[in-house]
């Protein structure tokens, strides 16, 4: 049967949105009159309300009940408000229901939206019995379950915000109708509402934003100890300064504005400074924060350690300068105790101490190296007396040693025995050899200097001809013409002479020395005296009998009539050659050719040759190889022809300037101050002067 309602302007609600906003949604009254009704609520407030007594609303409650008891339908008893319910309201309530009939009791909140359902559905199996019977769960139970629920379609709403939205520029209507379809999105707003959803979003917004004005932070930090750098390195400028003022002194640098920019709208992360593509520049307004203030103090202190390392390494080179325990040579370990100070530790590593003092004694070693020459100089008549080799006796270099041991500039090399001895060695090679090459000041040689400077002037490089392809004079390139073995072996024989690495003494300097053994037919190729990368200085040519001999004569002949017409045949035809006889064992060979008869036909082959012949020593037991001092006579009879071609080129290029209208001689000392171009440069200058033709120091 129809049931009469009255229910004038009672509005009916569909979801939660609606409270509070029920002009923003469309109204819908519920009809007032007969209704159809299938069950009932009964609603018990159990909150505390003002002026309101809750036996008084019972009494009422239990009232209404007996009126809707009479018309049989099913009621359930909905206990609102529990989210602030009193707990003996809520027991009385449960009394209330268990009296009448054993009433189910349904506890609810709907501003926490905890049990509403329920109760609907609670009515609904009683009016539908095929329906299952729902569980009852109390208020607090209820809302755990409801509040893990929420967290859970929370956390996945989150989700989905964090991958829809990427930008803190995103607006909320256009992400949400991005969102819309999804049921992350839906069973959020189901449960909580739009407006939640719509916090949650702006939240999220706002956490991009700040992390990009966080980072935009740490890149103008980063770059504010660079600005500093640049624009006010030095120390003595700021040193006494506060921020504030530092701020004015940057403004007035002319590269201010290519580090900073100055800012209308304030601060820099309010405005949109912080969305501009080429924010590159640091806001001038950051120099107020409590960073910018931490990295100009540590710039400061930069500063300031960075003077007192310089004034530590400064102080540690005029310890070094002063202090009379370093001496050439004296290592680090030895020279530490005197010098360093817990000053020096504080300051610096010792690795920046080792690197100023092994400075200190490049210098200091280099400078006794230059006393110990100009020493050598003044006690030249000691080095008069030796053989025209050059290779004092172990006599001779005790004898100059005691002489110079007096001497300061002596003892200063004290820790460098092998370096002044070397020295000496050295110094009077160039005694009697002075060349360009062996000059203590090479390679500020005056020679060198002057052929450098007539090259310059001629807009060409002067040279000697006859020194063209011709490698230096500190590598012996020497060929070994032999056959049957012979030069192969000899040349085994001098490699077992020479040092590791292919090193030879001769009138006591180190030679580079390369052999070129030759047992064929010399218009081959691959037994040609010169190569594209060995050029000869030298012919050791070997023979033990006539055959070995006439092989030896022949060979020669075809060289240089294969140089005839080259570029080189002057150089070529004047090849130093040196002709040995090696005597086998038994003073004789197979064909009765007796020692004599072979030395005769030996000296007229050099004579023929006009080359060096060289007799075997020892008589008849003498072996195949040479000795160490033939090898040594043959390599300084090369040098001294390599030297007599120099001196017949000098002669040479010397005729050419026999018409000249002023001759001039100049004497430079190697290692003066005057330069050369200084003194040579108002001669060269002159009208009609020019270099001789081979730059030998010559002014025609």
């Amino acid at each position: 049967a129809a049931t009469k309602l009255a229910s004038a302007e009672k509005l009916m609600y569909f979801c939660t949105d609606q409270l509070g906003l029920e002009q923003d949604f469309e109204q819908k009254q519920m009809p007032e009159g007969k209704l159809l009704v299938d069950g009932f609520l009964l609603c018990v407030d159990v909150s505390r309300g003002m002026n309101r007594n809750f036996d008084e609303q019972l009494k009422f409650v239990s009232n209404l009940y007996n009126q809707l008891g009479k018309t049989k339908k099913p009621l359930v008893v909905v206990l609102t408000k529990c989210d602030e319910g009193v707990e003996r309201y809520i027991r009385d309530a449960h009394a209330f229901a268990l009296s009448k009939k054993n009433l189910q009791v349904v506890e609810t909140s709907a501003r926490s939206n905890v049990n509403v359902d329920l109760a609907f559905g609670t009515l609904l199996q009683l009016v539908d019995k095929s329906r299952a019977k729902a569980k009852i769960l109390p208020y607090f139970e209820a809302l755990k379950q409801q509040s893990q629920q929420i967290a859970a379609a929370k956390d996945r709403y989150e989700w989905l915000v964090g991958r829809v939205v990427k930008s803190h520029n995103e607006l909320w209507a256009n992400v949400s109708r991005k969102m819309v379809a999804c049921p992350e999105y839906q069973d959020y707003v189901y449960l909580e509402g739009t407006q939640k959803a719509k916090k949650l979003f702006l939240q999220h917004v706002h956490r991009l934003k700040q992390e990009h004005i966080e980072r935009r932070r740490k890149a103008y930090l980063a770059l504010l100890p660079q600005a500093l750098e640049a624009l006010v390195p030095e120390l003595e400028e700021i040193d006494h300064l506060s921020l504030g003022k530092v701020k004015k002194l940057l403004e007035a640098k002319q590269d201010f504005l290519k580090w900073f920019v100055v800012l209308e709208e304030t601060p820099w992360d309010a405005g949109g400074h912080v969305d501009a593509a080429e924010a590159e520049r640091i806001p001038f307004d950051l120099l107020e924060s409590q960073a910018a203030e931490q990295l100009y103090e540590a710039h400061l202190e930069k500063l300031r350690t960075e003077r007192k390392r310089a004034e530590m390494r400064k102080a540690f080179k005029e310890n070094l300068e002063t202090s009379p325990f370093i001496t050439p040579g004296k290592p680090w370990e030895e020279a530490r105790s005197f010098i360093m100070n817990e000053d020096f530790y504080m300051w610096l590593e010792e690795v920046t101490y080792l690197e100023i003092y092994s400075r200190h004694q490049k210098q200091l070693i280099e400078k006794a190296k230059e006393d110990f020459q100009e020493l050598l100089l003044e006690y030249s008549e000691l080095f008069y007396e030796l053989e025209l080799d050059a290779k004092p006796s172990k006599e001779k270099m005790g004898v100059i040693q005691e002489v110079l041991g007096e001497e300061q500039r002596f003892r200063a090399l004290q820790k460098l025995q092998a370096e002044r001895d070397a020295l000496i060695l050295k110094h009077i090679h160039f005694v009697y050899h002075p060349t360009k090459e062996t000059c203590p000041s090479c390679p500020h040689c005056v020679d060198t200097k002057v052929e450098q400077l007539l090259g310059t002037r001629s807009g060409r490089p002067q040279k000697n001809p006859l020194a063209d392809g011709s490698p230096s004079i500190d590598r012996i390139n020497l060929v070994i013409l032999g056959k049957d073995g012979l030069a192969r072996e000899l040349a085994n024989e001098i490699r077992a002479l020479c040092t590791n690495d292919d090193k030879y003494v001769v009138e006591g300097k180190m030679y580079e020395l390369a052999l070129r053994p030759i047992e064929g037919n010399v218009r081959l190729p691959v037994n040609a005296f010169q190569t594209p990368t060995f050029q000869p200085h030298g012919c050791l040519c070997l023979y033990n009998s006539k055959e070995s001999l006439s092989y030896v004569a022949e060979s020669i002949e075809k060289s240089r009539e294969a140089t005839l017409g080259r570029r080189d045949n002057h150089s070529a035809s004047h090849l130093p050659l040196s002709l040995v006889l090696v005597n086998k064992r038994g003073g004789g060979d197979a064909s009765g050719e007796t020692l004599q008869s072979l030395v005769q036909q030996g000296q007229q082959v050099a004579s023929r040759l006009q080359c060096l012949f060289l007799e075997p020593t020892g008589g008849g037991g003498y072996g195949r190889g040479l000795n160490e001092k033939q090898i040594s006579q043959v390599l300084k009879g090369l040098l001294d022809s390599k030297r007599n071609l120099n001196l017949l080129a000098s002669s040479s290029a010397l005729k050419d300037l026999a018409e000249v209208d002023l001759r001039v001689v100049m004497c430079l000392m190697c290692g003066d101050l005057l330069k050369v171009d200084e003194l040579l440069g108002p001669i060269l200058q002159a009208h009609g002067s020019r270099p001789a033709p081979w730059g030998g120091g010559g002014v025609g």
